[in-house]
């Protein structure tokens, strides 16, 4: 059964709005609601998926911190993967791993890992993979 949503906790929502606005078509994601207070994005074409719930928080991050270590998108190929790569680095994202095969995972697994611009979620993991199923 697949994971229903998770929620994000970020330190400036506007600017992770926009980071993954920009970047969401790409994911297979869209818009799912926009608030004062919280914005989500869902799995595009109506498809079964997680919703990602982000919500503002005046704490930072803290990666040897209880929670939320990484986010991981499977993208339909390597195409898709090296758009996303190239979309995350205009955004400003910290590049940690170009697009590569990690033969540490079942094949075929080619991914990259990235930061996310967001200042506030400097450190966020976000592994772009790109998986035939």
């Amino acid at each position: 059964m697949p994971l229903g949503h998770i929620g994000v906790n970020v330190s400036d929502l506007e600017v992770s709005y926009k980071y993954y606005s920009d970047l969401m078509d790409c994911l297979g994601y869209e818009i799912f609601l926009t608030a004062d207070d919280q914005f989500a994005i869902k799995p595009a074409g109506n498809k079964i998926g997680t919703y990602i719930f982000f919500y503002p928080s005046e704490k930072g991050y803290e990666p040897e911190s209880a929670g939320l270590q990484h986010m991981a998108f499977m993208l339909p190929d390597r195409d898709k993967v090296e758009e996303a790569v190239t979309i995350a680095d205009e955004l400003g994202s910290e590049i940690v791993h170009l697009p590569r095969e990690w033969p540490e995972y079942p094949p075929p697994y080619y991914a990259c890992l990235l930061y996310t611009s967001d200042a506030a979620d400097e450190g966020l993991g976000v592994d772009l993979g790109g998986r035939r199923i």
